[in-house]
């Protein structure tokens, strides 16, 4: 093969990134190796079960945690979760209701609010 994109090889740590997955938390082979984009393209295809199980129990990364929260990965730092956290740890968070979690989550709802606001704003200006 000549293209150079079949070719293309990642580090595990980006490779985790792209699937979504903790790194540390994956089997000592993935960690230990460098995957091609066809061998990413087959895991996100085809996901092994220890991928599946690590997507649906955890633990998860950072960016997964906030995004199941529905809050921003610095809303977590503000919380002092630094840790990736299980599914179960996840759903636990939900129903305790901590004020940081509520607290982040109205900030993170402002966020978005405030994006969309300029979206729509820029849009305006454009047309």
């Amino acid at each position: 093969m000549t293209s150079h994109q079949s070719t293309q090889t990642m580090k595990p740590a980006t490779a985790a990134k792209k699937l979504g997955v903790y790194l540390e938390a994956t089997p000592a082979e993935f960690q230990e190796g460098v995957v091609s984009r066809a061998e990413l393209n087959e895991l996100q295809a085809n996901p092994p079960q220890w991928l599946q199980d690590l997507r649906h129990n955890g633990p998860h990364p950072r960016p997964v945690v906030a995004a199941k929260l529905g809050v921003s990965i610095a809303g977590l730092a503000r919380a002092g979760v630094t840790e990736p956290l299980t599914t179960e740890q996840i759903e636990t968070l939900k129903q305790e209701g901590p004020e940081w979690l509520e607290r982040e989550r109205a900030t993170q709802a402002e966020v978005r609010k405030e994006a969309a606001r300029l979206k729509k704003k820029n849009a305006e200006r454009q047309a």
